[in-house]
């Protein structure tokens, strides 16, 4: 009985320990998250330069298009129309490309010694997503910027605000995830290249980016409502410009497209470190 009672455990022990485990997978996503993050400090001006491009989008395609008004928009001026769209745009081109990142983590040996710690695959993988999020995130404040000075009515209020860079955050982990699991059945970086040129700007026109999915052909509305950047840039053109939008949908459609494309990219982690 004596010998019994030593090896048993304390009962606040037993209890703590799922506890632990519960509270080990966000740690280690925040960990992974803030590591990624951490590589910005090499190369500071990339935020810069791949800004470059959605500015472009936003003052030479946005103001002609203005001027023109071939783009029935309602009450809502094009140019500001447009500007969520292109917020979308930037966080797109950012993380349909992570996948090459983790190929190189490959190719050096870094993910080897990755999957051999007790960290999940899934917290790898949602770490990278989150941390291509607010990649995104900071570069569309330059975007953000740029399109105020235009004359764009972005709303001042902090809430919508927030939503808004939430809808950003979970939309570019949706795209970095289906990068990472494109990389995981492709394995080359070239490959990857690629096929992310190749399908970027589908996404991109088959949304309601640029123009309202209403004025679309039929095959291409159906495509639209299949694309989660449809439902990004509704989300984000509800809460900054103020459009009706079903912002549940959006957000749950957002939400669920996040988390199929972390458990797809999971799946496919072990292939590329073999």
């Amino acid at each position: 009985m004596t010998s019994a009672a030593r090896v048993a455990p304390p009962t606040d022990s037993v209890e703590q320990a799922p506890r632990t485990a519960g509270w080990r997978l966000p740690s280690r996503v925040v960990t992974l998250c803030l590591l990624e993050l951490q590589k910005l400090r090499h190369d500071r001006t990339e935020l810069v330069t791949r800004a470059i491009q959605p500015a472009l989008w936003l003052v030479i395609f946005g103001t002609t298009f203005s001027r023109l008004r071939v783009i029935p928009t309602g009450d809502v001026p094009y140019l500001d129309y447009l500007a969520p769209g292109i917020l979308a745009q930037s966080a797109l081109f950012i993380a349909i490309f992570y996948g090459i990142q983790i190929i190189w983590e490959r190719d050096a040996g870094v993910l080897a010694k990755l999957l051999v710690t007790p960290t999940p695959r899934a917290a790898l993988v949602t770490g990278k997503a989150f941390a291509a999020g607010i990649r995104a995130s900071v570069q569309a404040v330059i975007v953000l910027i740029l399109a105020v000075l235009l004359g764009v009515d972005i709303t001042a209020n902090p809430l919508r605000i927030i939503g808004a860079f939430v809808a950003l955050i979970l939309g570019a982990a949706f795209f970095s995830c289906l990068s990472l699991t494109i990389a995981g059945l492709v394995l080359k970086r070239d490959r990857l290249m690629g096929i992310g040129q190749a399908i970027t700007m589908p996404l991109f026109f088959a949304s309601n980016s640029l123009y309202p999915i209403a004025l679309m052909p039929d095959w291409l509305r159906w495509l639209a409502h299949i694309n989660p950047l449809s439902y990004q840039v509704d989300a984000l053109r509800g809460l900054l410009v103020g459009t009706p939008a079903n912002l549940w949908l959006d957000f749950g459609v957002l939400v669920l497209a996040a988390a199929a494309g972390i458990t797809a990219a999971s799946a496919l982690l072990g292939r590329l470190a073999r």
